[in-house]
C-alpha cells in the first residue's frame, strides 16, 4: 500500500510513550503552612537538589501575611500548590496524542495505525479538540461486512479521497457529479453485453476498452476508474464532461482498486462520537476505578479544554509510581496532604511530638528538640558543607525567628540562637533590627477579620476521638482582644459547627506582653477553660509566659482531654 500524504489534516505524532521528567520528590509542610513549614520546604528543597534529586518545594494552603512578607523580601516564589498525595493522570506516563482529522481517510488512518503500532486513533479539531475516536475494530467493519453497509458513506466521498487512496490520476472531475455509492466491476465484459449492467449513478471500475468507456459513461456512470490503462482517449474525456462523470485512472489493478475503494471515506463517517475519556487533572486512582465500569483497552486523556493530551490504559495505571514525598515541620498524617498514606513518604524533618506516624517501609526521620524546623535545615546544610545562599539564609533566619516568636517562645534552644546568628551573618541582617520589622508585619491585624484569623495559622488534632482546633495569631495586644469577646466567641462556636469540631481554640499571643489570651468553641469549650483557668471574677484571663502551642498550649489541652476520654 503506498504511504499515505502528509497534509494538514493528518495531525500525527511521533507513536512514543509520554515521559514525564525525572520523578520529583514533594517537599511539604503542614496544612495551613506558618513561616517555618514553608522556608524548611524551600530550604530543603535547594538542599536536595544541590544534592542531584529533582526536588519541589510545596504549600498545602494559602500563605499567611508574614510569610507572602518574607518570600517577597527575599525573592522566591510561593511554592506550588499540593492538594492531593495521589498522582494525577498528567503526572503519570500515557501513550502520546496520535491523532488524525475528522477528514482524514480511512486508508490513511489504517496506514497510522500500523506505522505507529497502534490499535485506535483519536479525531481531533483543528483546534486538537478531541471530537471523536477510531479503533482497528471499526476499520474491520469496513473490510470484511458486506459492501452494502458502504453504499452510504461511499455516496458522500469526495473524488479526491478516491483519487489519493487507489494511487490514483485525476483526468477528469466534475463538480456536478453525483454518486449513489454503489460500486460494478466491468473490466473484461464484452461491448454487446454492457447493455445488461444497471451503471446508473454508480462507481464503475472498467479496464482499458475506449469503446467499453464510452458506452458505460452515456449508460449513466456517476463515476469511472480505469484500470491498467496508461491514457485516456479524449471522446472519452469529453463525454465524461458531457454527462458529469469524473474519471480516475486507478494506480492499482481491477482487485485492488475494488478493496481499496472501500476505505476512501473520511473516518468522520465511521468514528465513535460517544466516548469514555478522562480528564487530565483527574487521580490516576479514580481512573482505575472508571475503568472497572468499562472494557475498552485505551482511553483518551483531555485537558481543561477538551484538547487531546494523550492515551491511557489500565497498564498505565498498574505501572504508574506513587507520589514521593519529604514531610517537613510535621509528622502527623492529619497535619498532611491529602490521602498522605496513599503516597510514598522518604523523609520526615520535624521538631514536633511523633504521634501518628507509620509507613510500611523504612523512612528517615530526623526529630530534634528545637524550637525551629528551619534550625535542622540550616544545620543539615553545614553538616554537608554547602553555603547557603545570602536570600535563603535571609528566608530561614525569619521562619526561626517566627516560630520562636523572637526567642520568647519556651521551645527555644542554645541552637535555634546560634544558628540565627550564623544565618543572619550570611544575609547580613542584624537580629534584632530584623525580628522589630518581622513582627511589626506579622501583628498587623488591622484588615483581617476573626473569621480568617481563625484558618491562618490552624491545627488540627485527633486526642481520644476528640477534635481538637488550635489557632494562633500574633497581635500587638492579647488583652485588647477581650473589647471583641463576643464577636470572638460568636466566630469561634460557628466555626466548631461548620468544621465539627469537638474543642475550636483560638489563641491570641503578643510578644510584646509575653503572653496570650484563650476562646474556645464547640461541645468541648469548658475544657480549654480547665486547661488555662480564669482568674476569679473574670472571663479570658490574660495568660502570661502562655507563648508556645507545641510546649504549652497544646500539652495543657491534652492533659484535660486524656482525663475525661482516655479511659
Amino acid at each position: 500500500m503506498e504511504s499515505p500524504p502528509s497534509g494538514s489534516q493528518i495531525f500525527r505524532k511521533d507513536r512514543k510513550v509520554i515521559m514525564k521528567k525525572k520523578d520529583p520528590v514533594y517537599i511539604t509542610g503542614h496544612r495551613h503552612p506558618d513561616t517555618d513549614s514553608i522556608a524548611s520546604s524551600i530550604a530543603y528543597a535547594f538542599f536536595k537538589r544541590s544534592m542531584g534529586v529533582h526536588a519541589v518545594p510545596c504549600r498545602l494552603g494559602a500563605l499567611n501575611e508574614e510569610t507572602r512578607y518574607l518570600l517577597s523580601r527575599f525573592g522566591f516564589p510561593e511554592p506550588v500548590l499540593l492538594q492531593d498525595a495521589r498522582m494525577k493522570l498528567s503526572e503519570i506516563e500515557m501513550d502520546a496524542p496520535v491523532s488524525i482529522t475528522p477528514e482524514t481517510t480511512i486508508y490513511e488512518t489504517l496506514q497510522i495505525m500500523q506505522k505507529d503500532n497502534h490499535a485506535y486513533c483519536g479525531v481531533v479539531d483543528e483546534e486538537q479538540h478531541l471530537v471523536g475516536m477510531v479503533t482497528k475494530s471499526d476499520l474491520a467493519v469496513v473490510g470484511l461486512n458486506d459492501t452494502a453497509m458502504s453504499i452510504d458513506i461511499l455516496a458522500h466521498t469526495p473524488a479526491e479521497n478516491i483519487r489519493k487512496t487507489i494511487n490514483g490520476t485525476m483526468v477528469y472531475d466534475d463538480d456536478q457529479a453525483y454518486i449513489n455509492g454503489k460500486v460494478s466491476i466491468i473490466a473484461m465484459t464484452e461491448l454487446d453485453r454492457l447493455e445488461n449492467f444497471n451503471v446508473k449513478d454508480r462507481i464503475v471500475i472498467v479496464g482499458a476498452n475506449t469503446e467499453a468507456q464510452l458506452k458505460l459513461i452515456r449508460q449513466g456512470a456517476g463515476m469511472m476508474i480505469v484500470v491498467w490503462s496508461d491514457q485516456i482517449d479524449q471522446r472519452v474525456i469529453s463525454a465524461a464532461g458531457e454527462c458529469h462523470c469524473p474519471i480516475i485512472r486507478s494506480g492499482y489493478g481491477s482487485m485492488n482498486t475494488s478493496r481499496y475503494l472501500y476505505f476512501a471515506p473520511s473516518v468522520e463517517r465511521i468514528m465513535k462520537k460517544k466516548l469514555v475519556s478522562f480528564r487530565s487533572n483527574e487521580l490516576a486512582e479514580d481512573v482505575a476505578n472508571k475503568m472497572l465500569r468499562s472494557r475498552y483497552r485505551v482511553y483518551p486523556v483531555v485537558d481543561q479544554e477538551d484538547r487531546l493530551v494523550g492515551y491511557i490504559s489500565r497498564y498505565h495505571i498498574m505501572d504508574s509510581k506513587k507520589r514521593r514525598l519529604i514531610l517537613v515541620d510535621h509528622n502527623e498524617f492529619s497535619q498532611s496532604v491529602n490521602a498522605v498514606e496513599k503516597g510514598k513518604v522518604l523523609e520526615v524533618i520535624d521538631h514536633h511530638r511523633i504521634n501518628d506516624f507509620t509507613t510500611s517501609q523504612p523512612v528517615m526521620f530526623r526529630n530534634e528538640i528545637v524550637g525551629s524546623t528551619a534550625t535542622i535545615v540550616a544545620t543539615i546544610f553545614r553538616e554537608n558543607r554547602l553555603l547557603i545562599p545570602s536570600n535563603l539564609a535571609g528566608l530561614l533566619l525569619g521562619a526561626v525567628l517566627s516560630d520562636t516568636m523572637n526567642f520568647h517562645s519556651p521551645t527555644t534552644t542554645d541552637r535555634d540562637r546560634s544558628t540565627a546568628n550564623i544565618l543572619a551573618a550570611l544575609a547580613d541582617l542584624d537580629v534584632e533590627e530584623f525580628a522589630e520589622e518581622l513582627f511589626t508585619v506579622t501583628s498587623n491585624q488591622e484588615k483581617v477579620s476573626f473569621s480568617d484569623m481563625i484558618n491562618q495559622d490552624l491545627k488540627i488534632y485527633d486526642i481520644h476521638t476528640c477534635k481538637l482546633s488550635i489557632s494562633q495569631v500574633i497581635v500587638p495586644s492579647a488583652k485588647d482582644t477581650r473589647a471583641d469577646t463576643r464577636e470572638i466567641m460568636s466566630v469561634v462556636d460557628r466555626f466548631s459547627r461548620k468544621k465539627q469540631i469537638d474543642l475550636a481554640v483560638l489563641v491570641f499571643t503578643s510578644i510584646l506582653e509575653n503572653g496570650s489570651v484563650v476562646y474556645a468553641g464547640g461541645d468541648r469549650a469548658s475544657w480549654a477553660v480547665e486547661a488555662f483557668p480564669d482568674c476569679e471574677g473574670e472571663e479570658h484571663t490574660f495568660q502570661e509566659n502562655l507563648l508556645s502551642r507545641k510546649q504549652q498550649i497544646l500539652p495543657a489541652l491534652t492533659s484535660v482531654i486524656a482525663e475525661y476520654m482516655g479511659g
